[in-house]
């Protein structure tokens, strides 16, 4: 995990939500000073710009869940259960962090300037490696079947979350949801259960 200290923390907090509610254009080093009762110079001696605050922001994020991964990658429980948990961990990350995918989503959309990803590209690359070895015990254990292309695992939980946040009033129109506080308590029941249940038949399904 990178090594931020409080004042690194509560910039880039602020800068994330500016940059969630106004975009990464319409958000300027300016309003994220002002909004982190900070100078500029503070902001530019600790991140140099705003796309190097973005990377910082993006690194930050996907440190921790690498972490998170290998603890559980280490935890002596049968792979249904670590499955269960490591779905339950990218869902509960991806609703607290959402801000940040929104913003990710829209700069590889609009490609608008080049951003130095490489450090988050690895970081991904070595999340999914603690992914496969989760599954290949399960593999070597007779509990999971051999032909399972697991690249394709995280953007069926990442996507099913997507596609029921993007639509959320619907969802909470047709679920009786009533409040934002139902509809986190939702995607943290059944919604992950229900994510739960799909990958772990891959997982057991033979063609």
């Amino acid at each position: 995990m990178i090594a931020l200290n409080d004042k690194q923390i509560e910039i880039l907090q602020v800068a994330e939500k500016l940059f969630a509610e106004e975009g990464f254009d319409g958000t300027s080093i300016r309003d994220i000073a002002k909004k982190a009762n900070v100078n500029i110079a503070m902001i530019s001696y600790y991140f140099g710009s705003k796309e190097k605050m973005l990377e910082a922001l993006v690194l930050s994020r996907i440190s921790d869940m690498r972490l998170q991964l290998e603890s559980l990658y280490n935890e002596n429980i049968p792979p249904f259960a670590k499955v269960d948990k490591m779905v339950e961990l990218y869902i509960t990350r991806i609703n607290k962090n959402r801000c940040i995918y929104q913003i990710l989503h829209s700069e590889f959309s609009n490609k608008k300037r080049e951003l130095n990803f490489e450090g988050f590209t690895e970081m991904k690359k070595s999340n999914l490696e603690t992914f496969r070895n989760i599954i290949k015990e399960g593999q070597d254990s007779g509990d999971f079947q051999q032909e399972i292309n697991v690249a394709l695992l995280p953007p069926i939980i990442m996507g099913t979350y997507f596609q029921f946040h993007t639509n959320k009033p619907f969802y909470k129109q047709i679920l009786n949801l009533k409040t934002d506080e139902e509809y986190d308590n939702y995607i943290g029941t059944e919604l992950t259960q229900h994510i739960q249940k799909t990958i772990k038949a891959l997982l057991v399904y033979a063609n």
